[in-house]
């Protein structure tokens, strides 16, 4: 067992995959030779080999493109894109192909494409590196959209979604890249995809999160629970599509109140979707109305207002106090 960062535990994750199965190939810009722009993937190439660890042009449309045609020639391509504002020029290949290569082929071939990327604030980046925009791709039917929260879910999330038989997005938040470390077996292991975790116990709140956010939330719970407020039962999403609803409504069941923090946009951000199965689910259960803890709908902005911006475990706080006081 060893203690591992966010970005570590990605390369085992790659590096145990690429030693078991030959035909995992992982391919992107700067993955190769300068290891990633995070140095996800260093030292890949030289255990792989230029062939197994492909360094792309400057192109996302091709680098998706590429790794779609692979993926239909059976083998299961890991497509980096250096951050999540760069993944657009690639969205019509997301879309219009690999998430209804099943369907047109009416099950004669799969896409068993992951595609990995950075996504969400807090690294002090530029313009487009800072994007949270997991609901364009959650709307997409036939992709599954994967967020892991810490070291230990991102090595068995990625195993999971590379072994999957259809097209994966992976988004790894940025700000916990090396913020944390946990536990990571040595062993491989793989995580269920569609199946979100019980972070918390708690009676009187379920807080909702996936990402660098569950962090925030974990913080806010204990903050409450310090101060005698309420005793906060957190969920760690994992998965927005396929989304655990069986296991988010029994929590809401159990707690009769619900709050869901995300750091993207507002306005049709995962937080409204959740909220609306829930009403659909367990209505007659809320004791108050599910509250949403978010971004803001305008573009992230730049280093010196990242902090406006994102979501922080002191808005969480007062989210469970409205949420109480109803």
């Amino acid at each position: 067992m060893a203690r591992l960062n966010v970005v570590e535990a990605v390369d085992q994750a790659l590096r145990q995959e690429m030693e078991l199965d030959p035909d995992v190939i992982v391919l992107g810009e700067d993955v190769g030779r300068n290891g990633g722009v995070f140095r996800v993937t260093e030292g890949l190439i030289d255990r792989f080999g230029p062939e197994r660890v492909i360094d792309t042009p400057l192109a996302e449309s091709g680098i998706v493109g590429m790794a779609i045609g692979m993926a239909i020639a059976g083998y299961r391509p890991v497509a980096e894109i250096q951050f999540s504002g760069f993944v657009y020029p690639a969205y019509d290949q997301l879309v219009s192909h690999a998430a209804r290569m099943r369907t047109r082929s009416r099950g004669e071939f799969t896409c068993p494409l992951t595609v990995r990327m950075p996504y969400g604030g807090g690294i002090r980046a530029l313009e487009h590196h800072s994007e949270s925009m997991e609901a364009l791709f959650a709307h997409v039917p036939g992709l599954k959209v994967v967020v892991p929260a810490d070291p230990y879910e991102a090595k068995g999330l990625l195993a999971a979604a590379v072994r999957d038989p259809d097209p994966v997005v992976f988004f790894e938040p940025a700000r916990v890249y090396r913020a944390i470390k946990t536990d990571v077996p040595e062993e491989v292991y793989t995580l269920p995809l569609g199946k979100a975790r019980v972070v918390r116990e708690g009676r009187d709140v379920t807080v909702l999160a996936w990402g660098a956010q569950v962090r925030t939330v974990k913080e806010a719970a204990q903050q409450l629970d310090s101060e005698g407020t309420a005793d906060v039962e957190v969920i760690d999403v994992r998965s927005l599509s396929p989304f655990d609803f069986e296991t988010v409504t029994a929590s809401v069941v159990k707690t009769g109140r619900a709050v869901v923090v995300h750091e993207a946009p507002r306005t049709c951000g995962f937080g409204a979707e959740i909220s609306a199965q829930l009403m659909e689910r367990a209505v007659l259960h809320l004791k108050s109305p599910v509250l949403r803890v978010t971004g803001f709908d305008t573009i992230p902005p730049l280093a010196k207002l990242e902090d406006h911006y994102q979501p922080d475990a002191n808005a969480v706080v007062e989210a469970v106090k409205a949420s109480l006081r109803f």
